[in-house]
């Protein structure tokens, strides 16, 4: 299957922006992407003529009915859930940790404890610390490997205690050095311990297929707007696990699922950008089957197209004296991280470069990006962070090609002026 990256890059209008005759070059993609027209069209088509709250009789609830049941139908296609049901749709992935984290963690207390990585973002760590701190239990932490870059099996392993673990929040793929952990093993060994497993799957979901049912966790976390869809956080839970929950909720809500774990009005609108968004994914490239097989083919065909970028870059920014890149650059491991690349400078604040960067039209981050316990372990200092460039797959070699330019030229700016502009 061949991905038309031209074909891909005219259905979002965004890409064809220009500031005073500057082109956009979207490589702030971690953070969110930029969305298809026919997400917009689906958001705009239902808050404008569907947009009534749910459970009526008249035209615009029962459609606003269809809306949300069809969003929930096409998560469970896009992650390998067993039933619409195992899928709980909120504002964004912290905010339903949050929300969860009090419901899991209702029975837990002195003598009970949870673990957690150094490799996650913050809002798989923070959610599980305070809810401990809340019960009693303690906290244990799992530092990754800076030779792999990957949580290795026997670091977890030695955290775990058999019994006692109520739950290990794992992280699929890091959202600063852009590494992938090795989660069906580590899963594993987190059952075997007895514990419940909470994936946050944010960076992963964008660039690779979701299959919750080989991982053999209980809950996976992702959030649409990091693949093309609207600001929406959704979480996979195991039914029987859902089941056993007693959530926090309104008394006169149902105690139907997901409805008893999703509180409020949802977003209508941004549940039929949702589906829209899914539907995008389907038809990426040519293919045949089932939704969900379309969905595995197009996440193939974008795979063979970001992986010769991520290199593309790595090879650039290792050519620059005194950058480091904070992740995998063996060109023969490109499969095991996600197109995220996080590096910094000697003597040069990243902010700076951002910062000059964004004046040429090139869209990238700085700072810590949330990921608070990766900037501590490696010792970056958390006030600086990293530069991170992320690509999405409608970026293009040469976008690459001219990011890389601009990065080798400003830096060579910066050390002319001393350094550290911020």
């Amino acid at each position: 299957m061949t991905f038309d990256l031209k074909a891909v890059r005219n259905r979002f209008p965004s890409l064809d922006v220009k500031d005073n005759g500057q082109r956009r070059v979207y490589l702030d993609n971690p953070a969110g992407t930029q969305v298809p027209q026919s997400v917009a069209d689906a958001i705009r088509e239902t808050i404008l003529f569907s947009n009534a709250n749910l459970g009526g009789f008249f035209p615009t609830t029962r459609a606003s009915g269809t809306v949300w049941e069809a969003a929930h139908q096409s998560m469970a296609e896009f992650l390998g859930a067993a039933s619409s049901e195992e899928i709980v749709i909120g504002p964004n992935m912290t905010t339903l940790t949050y929300h969860l984290s009090r419901t899991i963690g209702r029975d837990w207390g002195v003598g009970d404890d949870v673990v957690v990585t150094r490799m996650d973002h913050e809002g798989n760590v923070g959610p599980w610390m305070q809810i401990a701190q809340d019960r009693g239990a303690a906290v244990r932490f799992v530092p990754f490997s800076t030779e792999s870059w990957q949580v290795e099996p026997d670091a977890l392993k030695a955290a775990l205690n058999p019994g006692k673990t109520k739950l290990v929040a794992l992280s699929y793929a890091s959202n600063l050095t852009g590494s992938i952990n090795r989660l069906k093993e580590l899963t594993a060994l987190a059952k075997e311990a007895g514990a419940l497993v909470y994936v946050d799957a944010v960076q992963f979901a964008p660039h690779g297929f979701v299959d919750v049912g080989q991982i053999g966790c209980d809950f996976l976390a992702c959030s649409a707007y990091k693949f093309f869809g609207p600001h929406l956080g959704i979480v996979w839970g195991r039914r029987e696990v859902l089941d056993s929950l007693v959530p926090y909720k309104l008394r006169c809500s149902t105690e139907d699922l997901p409805g008893r774990l999703e509180t409020g009005t949802p977003q209508i609108e941004l549940l039929a950008g949702l589906t829209a968004c899914i539907d995008h994914f389907a038809t990426l490239v040519p293919g045949e089957g089932s939704k969900r097989e379309r969905i595995r083919q197009g996440f193939e065909a974008s795979l063979r197209h970001e992986q010769p970028l991520a290199l593309q870059l790595i090879e650039g920014l290792q050519a620059i004296d005194g950058l480091t890149v904070h992740g995998i650059t063996d060109a023969s491991r490109m499969a095991e991280r996600v197109p995220t690349v996080s590096f910094t400078m000697d003597s040069i604040s990243p902010a700076s470069l951002a910062e000059l960067l964004a004046g040429e039209g090139i869209f990238v981050w700085s700072g810590h990006n949330y990921a608070w316990e990766v900037v501590h372990q490696l010792g970056i200092p958390a006030d600086q962070g990293v530069v991170r460039v992320g690509m999405a797959n409608y970026n293009s070699a040469e976008e690459i090609a001219s990011t890389i330019e601009a990065i080798t030229r400003n830096i060579a700016l910066l050390r002319q002026e001393g350094g550290w502009r911020r």
